[in-house]
């Protein structure tokens, strides 16, 4: 059995695996620090994607049309000079690069390097479709924009407030901590606008409207300030600007956002003094909370109420970004985004030197585009080639449509990934990759564990370990020296980054270490800001409610809202191409209201037809009494019904994410 870390979400929960004669023999680590021997269903039936028959096998070129094989060094050779090419012509900024959140730390590193030293900051990752918001909303208020505190820590809870995050699915292992809370005595709140497993299970379910987070959390805020419930003396000591959030949430009480958000004031008030009151309390959100136009300050939202409370910088306090993949922490910590350097350093601040002066060669400080900018500069013409890692853009991102324009007008499209996928098909050059199993390196997971993982067996073919790949592509075309390992890429990241600078590769096997790690927390920091924050004194940003960029209306009566269920994971590439997973839930659906399908006369099961302004979809009804009137939920995991063909271009003018949870729609029988 080999150990090393599960590959889908944020959690990081540790797997033995062993691999004999095409098949993956699974368990959990009891050892592990994280998950303790627990998996989900895709951690025990997941893995079968990495053995797959459709796996890229070798490099391939576009010649006459058709993909053509080719050796490594024709391919290497091929991009690194069409790439200098371009950048000759048009320059450094004609050329966008995308990142992985699938791939390791080594990897993201790497690519970003690649891009800075060729000379653009357009570097950007799937973070800016998901957690971009937590980015920003976070070091805006306390300086770091990661998890507060650990997952262990979360036993210790005795209020647990969710928000915009449906836990038991998304991140199952979480969410049995908190239901295991919720059993031992701890209270739960529960916020969403769909009824989850979790909202079953609270203390207080607020089944707020989608959008309507900021008025929902200051009316929660409004009786706390009103009700004295805030902890005056933390903010006293270790805030600034309290009174301008105080003079915004006079604003919000809940008899008036009852109006707004659809909660009934009692339900607010009685929320608002369990969690004031029954400490230590922990908000975790996810991307219900992040994937609005309105995202950053729906996180700065979340940092006002805990800082109010003093309920950060403790043990079972804090506040808890659920990421995602399973290495979208470590991939944004690697500076693979458009406005910051590793570390989060910003590409226009003094802090570039740092980089300089490791990488010798003058580097870019203007901030570059991202995820969807860049097809939307390459439909402009502005952008004449792209090299993408890992990432399904034409299934994950907002407006399809536009980017599959944006990708017909490159000049030079490259795309690195274990399969043909939908994107990959449309590339000029695929190189094929390993999977999570076929590699070595480290991931960093939701509460800042950096962890280990090992490779389980061998990649197909020809397909190369994408640091490798990267390491070939910087030599030819930036002119590094090849790294001898994947550990050689590691100990360069120690020197990057500052909460990185005391990890060595051979001392976080097995179970990691929580950054920083450093010369004052050697063994880690399993919380943060127990003395002070980052950034000094936590701020409060007070924050007005605004609504969303789209709103029903006569002509779309419905609010669609996107978002995963428990066996699939994004784009599915890797689920639906394993075979349980894929078994137990292998179509796409539309889950509606048993009131919205009795009045529109639909059956379960029957297909309809949902459209909004941007596109038209079609796809069989799942009638629930989960969801309320006038709302609509698409997961967003199947290419044969790409939901985000509904998705507009809207986009947070902080972290430039798309509003995938608020699309006004339309159900046509």
């Amino acid at each position: 059995m080999t150990l090393t870390v599960c590959p889908y979400c944020g959690t990081g929960c540790q797997i033995n695996v062993e691999y004999r004669n095409g098949h993956f023999t699974v368990h959990g680590y009891n050892k592990s620090i994280v998950n303790q021997g627990k998996l989900c269903i895709k951690g025990y039936q997941g893995l079968s994607y990495s053995s797959s028959s459709q796996r890229l096998n070798y490099p391939m070129i576009r010649k006459n049309g058709i993909l053509t094989k080719v050796t490594w060094n024709e391919a290497l050779d091929y991009v690194s000079e069409k790439l200098k090419t371009i950048r000759n012509k048009y320059g450094a900024d004609a050329v966008a690069f995308q990142s992985s959140a699938k791939c390791t730390n080594e990897e993201n590193y790497l690519m970003q390097k690649i891009a800075r030293m060729f000379g653009t900051n357009n570097i950007d990752h799937c973070a800016r479709s998901c957690h971009s918001s937590t980015v920003a909303g976070l070091i805006k208020t306390i300086g770091t924009a990661a998890a507060t505190g650990s997952i262990k820590s979360l036993k210790s809870t005795k209020t647990y407030f969710i928000i915009g995050s449906n836990t038991t699915e998304q991140h199952p292992i979480i969410g049995t901590t908190v239901l295991k809370g919720k059993k031992s005595g701890s209270y739960l709140i529960v916020a969403d606008p769909r009824k989850t497993k979790l909202a079953s299970n609270a203390d207080i379910f607020l089944q707020f409207r989608p959008g309507t987070d900021v008025a929902l959390l200051n009316s929660i805020m409004f009786v706390i300030l009103k009700e004295n419930l805030y902890d005056e003396e933390f903010i006293k000591n270790r805030t600034e600007d309290f009174d301008k959030l105080a003079a915004e949430i006079e604003k919000y009480p809940p008899e008036l956002t009852e109006a707004i958000t659809g909660v009934d004031a009692e339900l607010v008030r009685r929320a608002a003094e369990i969690y004031a009151k029954y400490k230590p309390s922990a908000i975790l959100y996810g991307m219900g909370i992040t994937q609005h136009i309105h995202g950053t300050e729906n996180v700065m939202s979340v940092s006002n109420l805990a800082l109010m409370t003093g309920n950060i910088g403790k043990y079972g306090a804090g506040i808890f970004p659920l990421r995602g993949q399973n290495n979208v922490q470590g991939s944004s910590d690697m500076g693979a985004l458009a406005e910051f350097y590793p570390g989060y350093i910003p590409v226009d601040s003094e802090g570039v030197k740092r980089f300089e002066d490791l990488w010798k060669t003058e580097l870019p400080k203007k901030v570059g585009l991202t995820l969807s900018e860049m097809f939307d500069a390459a439909a402009a013409g502005k952008v004449k080639a792209i090299y993408l890692m890992g990432e399904n853009p034409v299934i994950t991102e907002a407006n399809v449509a536009e980017v599959e324009k944006g990708i017909e007008n490159l000049e030079l499209f490259i795309v690195q990934d274990i399969f043909l996928t939908e994107t990959a098909s449309l590339a000029d050059v695929v190189l094929p990759a390993a999977t999570a199993l076929e590699k070595d390196g480290t991931f960093t997971n939701t509460e800042r564990r950096v962890q280990r993982i090992v490779s389980v067996k061998s990649p197909p073919g020809e397909a190369k370990q994408d640091w490798w790949i990267l390491s070939e592509i910087a030599h030819r075309l930036v002119g590094t020296e090849r790294y001898r390992s994947v550990e050689d890429v590691f100990n360069e990241i120690t020197q990057a980054i500052p909460n990185y600078s005391g990890i060595r590769y051979q001392d976080i096997y097995p179970t990691g270490k929580q950054w920083p790690v450093n010369e004052q927390n050697p063994d880690g920091t399993e919380i943060l800001h127990t003395v002070k924050f980052t950034r000094g004194l936590g701020r409060f940003y007070p924050v007005s409610y605004e609504p969303p960029s789209e709103i029903a209306d006569a002509e779309y009566p419905f609010i669609l809202t996107t978002g995963r269920n428990y066996y699939h994971w994004h784009s599915g590439t890797m689920t639906r191409r394993s075979d349980i997973l894929e078994r137990e839930s292998p179509s796409p659906y539309v889950e509606i209201s048993m009131m919205d399908a009795k009045q529109l006369n639909i059956r379960d099961g029957q297909a309809i037809d949902v459209e909004s302004r941007h596109g038209r979809i079609t796809l069989p009804a799942k009638v629930t009494d989960k969801i309320p009137t006038g709302i609509i939920f698409v997961p967003f995991h199947f290419k044969e019904a790409r939901v985000n063909l509904l998705v507009g271009d809207n986009l947070d003018p902080y972290s430039k994410i798309p509003e995938f949870k608020v699309v006004a729609a339309r159900v046509i029988v």
